[in-house]
Formats: structure tokens, C-alpha cells, sequence
């Protein structure tokens, strides 16, 4: 790329430090320079964020250069769009330090559901240059007045984990965001927005660019770093195959393996696949090991915000020895003293498993470290699996969604309370996202209807009538304040029951717990959270009141969406191991420590071939019962279920639960 002031006091940074740009990093600045959208593809721990963050950076020392620094403060030029709001966090202390280091006088600031309403309103009257925002927090601020006005100076937005977005709704929120924001810019005659998503572990990476940059006349490229990871499998094993259930998904069976690893290592991240676990898990190690108290954490969403702010922080200074997490910390978080993970139980997919690897050495030319714990004796056989998988770089593809028009419904009344719109310009914009490319004219009539009258069956009620012309402009929108608001407590697409905070009798915020669960409660019944024994009081307008409970064992709360569904990958993976066993072909130490097993089922029933399914039939008090086992994972087992269902129904009058 063309040696410019920006570009070469970045490298002058980097030298300070005995460092120098990896070759993707150099290829993203200059393809960004030349006005290219993208997708950036890098190992974890290589500095993807600064293939594209000092890309702008660079832009902005030269525009400052070029202005003799008699320029105006510049407005927003960098929204940097992330899942989780513990890798905002991180990103924007990264980003400050460089550009003190830089002397760039620019500001970042997050919004988040984190982030105080003292600095949202901070914001709305001067926005930073550069804003770390969840697809929620964007939707939010497209629901402003005023909002056409803020993204006029806008350069580029950056999707950070796209793959992690782009298979569900909430990667369609970023879709439609950034269609309007093409769209203000156009309409203001600026058009000068850059559009780039980062990720590290992708099947389908050509499809990924098509999604977040759908015009195929633009400048567009994809940007691979041709570097390689170092990671270290190893699962823990039982001394004896026998102690290990068939079934369950806790683990606490080998929880005392854990042990000697997070004493030898500097901190450890232990990966657990729901919050209830989580808790459960925090508990059982305290119960084991005494000693660990002050030295171990727990971190999930559900946590209090300042209790979550502490735990990373004490990460990052390596105060704490171990932390167990969810999917909340899994992502693209750097916390160099990490040189150990743990992942507890089947994460069924090859990306996953891979990502939350890399929290350890994350760091270029460092090895990461992670450890297999199965919670059942037959995740033994999924551990080869990952293995095997993981060597062959056989990586899921993540399936964009499409067509999905409740999402596509409460983007119109989005933009219904902010400024409102014009439905003909709305419905090209729409059409040209990747989400929306087959909207018919009709399926985009029937969305208005419902907006404006509440459809065909919901037109009687009055306060389905949200959206209406205005007379004076032309444009749609919401007049009603009180529909406004509550639109907005709603914008989003994670599914979850209402969620309740839960506070001390004498004060203070734990975390929040769903209603379903609370539900069950009765006054003086015990349950944990955030590492604590609570005793639940009484609720009190939408608060969980709780003290201290003097209970040694709780129940532990379960959250919605705590399923996970084994990918088609990670499937395909595990039949072949299956194969490998009943050949005796195989080599992992896995599947020795799991081969007797496998000859039990064999003499009581049969282990399935690649080609085979197995149906297996008993008769007890109840009736008779068929089990089928295809091993292709929830997602497929819960579609063929409902088609034997059908047919069934079909043969025999017959109801189904």
C-alpha cells in the first residue's frame, strides 16, 4: 500500500514494540484505502481487529494530516458492531490505548444494555468517532429522533465474529441496520460507507461475504491470513471407564481431575454450556477444594453488570485463578493470563470447541491449551471426534437466515419511531439485503397491513393499529408514546422468558433469573447465583427479594435456550468413529478407555454402522416404546419426529406430546 503518514506512523508504533504487521493485516489497510468492503478470515489470537480498526485509524491520521489539524472534532466514523458485551468491553480498552499511543484525538464509546443512561444521553448530544454496539443497541438508536442525521459521516461498519451472527435473526438486525444506513448516506448524497466482517472459524466464507455485502457490483474482496494455530486437545480421562454414567450432561464425576490443572496453571477458563450448569459446577469445586474461595469466579449474562465488569478486570490482572463461563466469555476476549481452557461436556460443534480454545495463547506464535472433560461415558467418542475434525479443519458452515418477517416487522416499527419512513424506498432497501432478495410485493403489502391495522385477524384490536401516514410528510410512523416505549423495551430477537432482578433485602443487585423460574418458588426455598445461596423472600414490582441462606444445597436455575444441537459436521464425524471402533481400526486413547462399552451394547443390542440405523424396542408397564438413534443431532432428530408424528397420524387416529 501506498507509504502515507497514517500508514507510517502506524508502522512506527508497531516497531516500538518489535512488532510488524502480519501480510493480511497490510492487505486489509490497503484494500479498505482503496474503498473495499470485506471479510476478514484469521486464526484466533493474530489481530484481526487490527487488520481493520487501524485500517480506519490510518484514514483518519491522514485526513487529520491533510486538514493541517485545523479541522472541526470529527463525528462517528467507525461502528464497530459485536455479539457479546464482555468483547465490547475489551475491544474499546484496546482501542483507547492505541490511540493515546497514536496521539488520534478520538473518543470510543460502547452502547450496550450495559452502558448508563448518563452516557447514552452523552452520546445522542456528541457521538465518539468510533462505537462499540451490539445489533440490539443499533436498532435502538435507528428508534431515535433525529437518527437520519447520525451516520452522515459514518465510514465503516465492522460485524466482529461474523459467523457467531450470521447464522441467526440477530445477524439479520445487522443486515437491515446497514441497509438504512446505505440508504441515509445515499439519500444525503455521501455515500462513502465500507462495510467488513471479522471471523476466524467459517465453512462458508464466500456465502458469509454475500450476506453482509450483498451488492456484487461493489468492491468487495475476502481476505485469508495463511497462519496456523497451535492447538493442544487433551481429554480427561476416568481411571475407570465404569464411573462414568451413560447419560447426563453435569460432569461432576470428574470434577476432581480439574484440580491439579488449575493449580498449575497461571488462570484457567472453564466452559460450561448453561447457566445453570455454571452454577452448579462453581458450587460442587468450592465443596471439593475450600481454598479455591476468593481465587474462582463465575461469569454468565444473567450476572450483575458490576459484579461481570470486576471478574473480567480481575482476568485481565490475573487476580483470579479460575473462572467458570458460558458462552459469554467465548468469544474473541483476550485475557493473556489464560493459558488453560476447559471445556465441560459435548460443545457440539467443531467451531465452537475451536473458539473457546483459542482464550488460551491468545497471542500470535502461541500454543493454545485446552482440555476435554465429558460429562457421559459416551462423549468420549465425541472427544476423538473433535480431534479428528479439528485436525482436517473440518469447520461447520453456518446457514444464513433468510425471510424471516417477524424481524423484518419490528425493523418497520423501528424506523416507525424514529423518523419515520417511506414504505417504497424501505422495500428497495429491503430487497437488496441477502435476507430479504425473494420479498415478493405482496408478502411486503401483507407486512404493512399488519403494522398499520393489525392484519387480518388482529384488526379489531385497537392497539395493533402501531403505524400510521402523516399527513404532513407522508412518512410512517408511531404517534402513540406508550406503543413507542414498549417497542422498545422489546427490540431484539433472543428468545428468553421475562426476566426478573434479583436484590438483597438490605440492597444491592445480584443478576437477573427468568420469571418461569421464580414461578416455583416458595418463601424460604434456597437457590444459587453468581456463586451465591439465596433464599427467596418475596417479589416485589418485577424484584426477586433474596438474603443470605444458610443452606448448604440450592436448586440451581435454568435458563431458556440452554439447548445446543450437535452439528451435522461434528455428526458425520462421530458415525465415522463409530465405524473406526466396531472395525478396530482406531488409534485415539478415547476410544480404548470407551471400547468396552461398546462391546456391552454390542452384546445387549447393536452399535450402528454409517449406513445403519439403529431402533431399539421395550415393553414395560406403560406399553411398548421405540427409540431410534440417526446421531445426526437435535435439530434433525426434532424434524424427523414430527414427520413420523404425521405419518402415524395419518395411519392410526392419534394424538402426540
Amino acid at each position: 500500500m501506498n507509504k502515507t503518514i497514517g500508514y507510517q506512523k502506524v508502522l512506527d508504533w508497531l516497531k516500538k514494540d518489535n512488532k510488524k504487521p502480519f501480510k493480511f493485516q497490510e492487505e486489509a489497510w490497503s484494500y479498505y484505502a482503496k474503498g473495499y468492503s470485506g471479510l476478514v478470515n484469521a486464526p484466533t489470537g493474530f489481530g484481526k481487529t487490527f487488520s481493520l480498526f487501524l485500517a480506519v485509524v490510518i484514514e483518519g491520521i491522514n485526513l487529520a494530516e491533510q486538514k493541517d489539524k485545523k479541522k472541526a472534532k470529527d463525528r462517528l466514523q467507525l461502528i464497530w458492531i459485536t455479539p457479546l458485551r464482555s468483547l465490547a468491553k475489551d475491544i474499546a480498552r484496546a482501542m483507547r490505548e492505541v490511540l493515546a499511543e497514536l496521539e488520534l484525538d478520538w473518543y470510543v464509546g460502547v452502547r450496550n444494555g450495559d452502558t448508563s443512561q448518563a452516557e447514552k444521553l452523552q452520546q445522542k448530544k456528541s457521538m465518539p468517532e468510533i462505537l462499540l454496539i451490539t445489533p440490539e443497541s443499533l436498532h435502538l438508536l435507528l428508534a431515535q429522533k433525529g437518527s437520519s442525521t447520525l451516520f452522515e459521516s459514518l465510514k465503516c461498519i465492522v460485524a466482529d465474529e461474523w459467523h457467531e451472527l450470521l447464522g441467526s435473526k440477530r445477524g439479520v438486525l445487522v443486515e437491515l441496520a446497514i441497509s438504512r444506513i446505505k440508504g441515509l448516506q445515499k439519500a444525503n448524497k455521501k455515500q462513502h460507507l465500507r462495510v467488513w466482517g471479522i471471523s476466524a472459524t467459517i465453512g462458508n466464507i464466500e456465502e458469509a461475504l454475500d450476506v453482509i455485502e450483498p451488492d456484487t457490483t461493489a468492491k468487495r474482496t475476502i481476505i485469508k491470513a495463511k497462519l496456523n494455530k497451535k492447538i493442544i486437545i487433551k481429554s480427561i480421562l476416568p481411571d475407570d471407564i465404569e464411573t462414568l454414567p451413560w447419560a447426563g450432561h453435569l460432569g461432576l464425576k470428574l470434577a476432581y481431575k480439574l484440580l491439579p490443572i488449575i493449580e498449575k496453571s497461571k488462570t484457567t477458563l472453564i466452559f460450561i454450556n448453561t447457566r445453570g450448569q455454571s452454577e452448579m459446577w462453581y458450587q460442587h469445586l468450592l465443596n471439593l477444594e475450600p481454598e479455591l474461595a476468593g481465587r474462582i469466579a463465575i461469569h454468565h449474562g444473567s450476572i450483575d453488570f458490576e459484579l461481570r465488569n470486576w471478574i473480567e478486570d480481575a482476568l485481565h490482572t490475573g487476580l483470579l485463578k479460575a473462572v467458570i463461563a458460558t458462552s459469554s466469555l467465548d468469544l474473541g476476549v483476550d485475557f493473556k493470563p489464560v493459558d488453560t481452557v476447559v471445556q465441560v461436556g459435548s460443545p457440539k460443534g467443531v467451531a465452537r470447541f475451536l473458539q473457546r480454545a483459542g482464550r488460551s495463547g491468545h497471542s500470535p506464535g502461541e500454543t493454545s491449551k485446552i482440555y476435554f472433560l465429558p460429562t457421559h461415558a459416551l462423549e468420549l467418542v465425541e472427544a476423538a471426534a473433535i480431534k479428528e475434525a479439528a485436525k482436517e479443519n473440518n469447520i461447520e458452515s453456518r446457514e444464513p437466515v433468510i425471510m424471516v418477517f417477524d424481524t423484518l416487522i419490528q425493523y418497520l416499527v423501528t424506523l416507525a419511531i424514529g423518523d419515520g419512513f417511506d414504505d417504497k424506498i424501505i422495500y428497495e432497501e429491503v430487497k437488496n439485503t441477502h435476507a430479504f432478495k425473494m420479498l415478493l410485493p405482496e408478502e411486503w403489502n401483507w407486512m404493512m397491513q399488519f403494522i398499520t391495522s393489525g392484519g387480518d385477524s388482529l384488526t379489531a384490536y385497537q392497539e395493533f393499529k402501531k403505524v400510521s401516514k402523516d399527513e404532513e410528510d407522508g412518512l410512517w410512523k408511531v404517534k402513540s408514546r406508550q406503543i413507542a416505549m414498549r417497542h422498545r423495551l422489546h427490540i431484539g430477537t433472543i428468545v428468553s422468558d421475562a426476566m426478573l432482578k434479583v436484590k438483597f433485602l438490605s440492597g444491592g443487585y445480584i443478576g437477573m433469573v427468568e420469571e418461569y423460574f421464580v414461578s416455583k418458588l416458595k418463601a424460604g426455598d434456597s437457590f444459587t447465583l453468581a456463586g451465591r445461596i439465596l433464599e427467596f423472600v418475596h417479589i416485589k414490582d418485577m424484584t426477586v427479594i433474596v438474603r443470605k441462606s444458610k443452606q448448604k444445597k440450592a436448586m440451581s436455575p435454568s435458563w431458556l435456550g440452554g439447548r445446543l444441537p450437535l452439528s451435522s459436521n461434528l455428526g458425520t464425524v462421530l458415525r465415522k468413529k463409530y465405524n473406526e471402533v466396531l472395525n478396530k481400526t482406531h488409534q485415539e486413547e478415547e476410544l480404548d478407555v470407551v471400547y468396552p462399552l461398546f462391546l456391552v451394547q454390542q452384546e445387549r443390542s447393536h452399535v450402528p454402522r454409517n449406513d445403519e440405523l439403529l431402533i431399539e424396542m421395550i415393553n414395560n408397564k406403560e406399553g411398548f416404546h421405540l427409540f431410534a438413534y440417526p446421531f445426526e443431532g437435535r435439530l434433525v432428530h426434532e424434524i424427523l419426529a414430527a414427520l413420523v408424528a404425521y405419518r402415524l397420524s395419518k395411519l392410526i387416529p392419534i394424538t402426540f406430546s
